[in-house]
């Protein structure tokens, strides 16, 4: 199977590696090549990063019960933008093939995630499923590269064999043949196992968001509202990747926030564990409400007290330890929840969803694409 990811194989898990390391520890005869975004030098050296090539075709590091050579991870380099290079699609969709060729996958099935597996589709003809996990074309984009991604979904809406979507959402704003729903989950075990309080955490009561900070999702402002709010009471610690500009950043330090970073996926429970609240200050719009944020499933298997805007995945939560307020009174809901007593150890209330039921669900697919 040759996997087109939007995102590229490291340590802070999401639902295509949990999936894919699933159907790989059940199935040893099944061998994978994770497509990783390209590393993009020219843009990195633009934007004050540091300009690196693609680390090209690669064995995946080691994981358990997954046998050496089942897992194969794949960086490709873009030199130029699109705008220089009408033919860098292309080429990148050959490269892709290439490398399915040199660890012998000859006739493998394709798993698209990201919408520019169009292209590998197009020039392969290999069995394919598209995994819609975010509405992209509701997302703030400019006006080519929107045209660009809504060309290669209707592409995808039509050729694909199976399509699966995580979201009621996104089940009912897309209308191909057939639509297959498979929600997130999480590791169930790993969040409910005690986990010491993390040495890098402020002194004091915290609120903890966990995940990619993002302007598509992520309500910069609100944040920087929160943290001032807070004031002596509190911190609001953001734990997760970075993708936000300099500017952005440094409004949200300034205000009082406390920026961690990234860090593995196995330490993430602990964050969680330990905060007085969890919040959710995401941005309420089209995009946002194609998400399941895999945050509400995390969230809701620690059991602790949630503050979070009206966003899809935590409106639906039916547990009194959930406050969905609107951004304006955001940030004194997370205040008078630092501010009262603190909860004490506690457990989830409601079953909550593993990775391995979503494993089985994306095997049964994975099945009926192999049988076409």
């Amino acid at each position: 199977m040759v996997v087109v990811s939007l995102e590229a194989w490291d340590d802070v898990w999401r639902r295509n590696q949990h999936l894919v390391a699933g159907l790989l520890q059940s199935d040893p005869q099944l061998r994978v090549l994770f497509v990783e975004p390209a590393a993009d030098p020219l843009h990195a050296a633009t934007t004050g990063g540091r300009p690196k090539r693609g680390r090209d075709l690669r064995r995946a590091p080691a994981l358990p019960d997954i046998e050496p050579g089942q897992l194969w991870l794949y960086e490709p380099t873009k030199w130029l933008p699109r705008r220089m290079d009408q033919r860098l699609d292309h080429r990148w969709a050959a490269t892709v093939g290439r490398a399915a060729h040199r660890i012998g996958l000859h006739a493998p099935r394709l798993w698209v995630n990201s919408p520019s597996g169009a292209h590998v589709l197009a020039q392969t003809g290999w069995p394919a499923l598209y995994d819609i996990t975010d509405d992209w074309l509701a997302a703030h984009r400019s006006p080519a590269e929107h045209q660009r991604l809504a060309r290669e979904e209707v592409y995808l809406l039509e050729h694909c064999d199976e399509v699966v979507v995580c979201s009621p959402s996104l089940r009912r704003s897309k209308h191909p043949r057939r639509v297959t729903l498979i929600p997130n989950a999480v590791d169930v075990e790993l969040y409910r196992i005690p986990h010491g309080r993390p040495d890098d955490l402020p002194s004091g009561p915290y609120a903890v968001y966990v995940g990619t900070l993002h302007t598509d999702r992520l309500d910069v402002g609100l944040c920087e509202a929160t943290a001032r709010a807070l004031g002596a009471d509190g911190r609001l610690v953001l734990v997760g990747p970075e993708l936000l500009s300099p500017h952005e950043r440094v409004r949200l330090e300034t205000a009082g926030a406390v920026l961690l970073g990234r860090r593995h996926h196995t330490a993430v429970p602990a964050y969680l564990q330990h905060a007085e609240v969890l919040v959710v200050p995401h941005l309420v719009n089209a995009f946002t409400e194609s998400l399941d944020p895999i945050k509400a499933y995390e969230y809701a298997a620690v059991g602790r007290p949630v503050v979070t805007t009206p966003v899809a995945g935590f409106r639906e939560l039916a547990d009194g330890r959930v406050t969905v307020i609107e951004g304006a009174q955001f940030p004194a809901a997370v205040r008078r929840a630092l501010a009262g007593p603190s909860p004490g150890p506690t457990s989830p209330r409601l079953p909550v969803p593993s990775w391995g039921d979503r494993v089985e669900q994306m095997r049964i697919v994975l099945e009926r694409l192999s049988s076409r």
